[in-house]
C-alpha cells in the first residue's frame, strides 16, 4: 500500500481483511498507512461503496456477499422478505 501511494496511486486499505496476526499489528499498520497517505477502510464500507444502491440487476447478488460479512444484514433482509 505505501508502495503503490508512492507511485502516485490513490490507496485503500481494507484493514479488517489484512489478516493481522496480532491488535498492536493492526494498529501499527493503521497508523503507518495513515501517516503515509494511505486511506484506511473496512470490508462493509467497501461494499457498501460498491453496491450504491439497491435498483440494479445484481443487487441480490451484492446482498448475499453482504450478508457473509454482515450477519445482523442478513437477519434485516430476511425480516424484510
Amino acid at each position: 500500500a505505501l508502495d503503490a501511494k508512492a507511485q502516485g496511486y490513490k490507496v485503500y486499505a481494507v484493514m479488517d481483511a489484512s489478516g493481522d496476526p496480532s491488535e498492536l499489528a493492526s494498529i501499527t499498520s493503521l497508523a503507518r498507512f495513515a501517516q503515509g497517505g494511505v486511506i484506511p477502510t473496512s470490508t462493509n464500507a467497501v461494499l457498501s461503496e460498491t453496491h450504491r444502491t439497491w435498483n440494479r440487476p445484481e443487487a441480490a447478488e451484492l446482498a448475499k456477499l453482504y450478508a457473509l460479512v454482515a450477519p445482523n444484514y442478513q437477519a434485516v433482509a430476511e425480516s424484510y422478505q
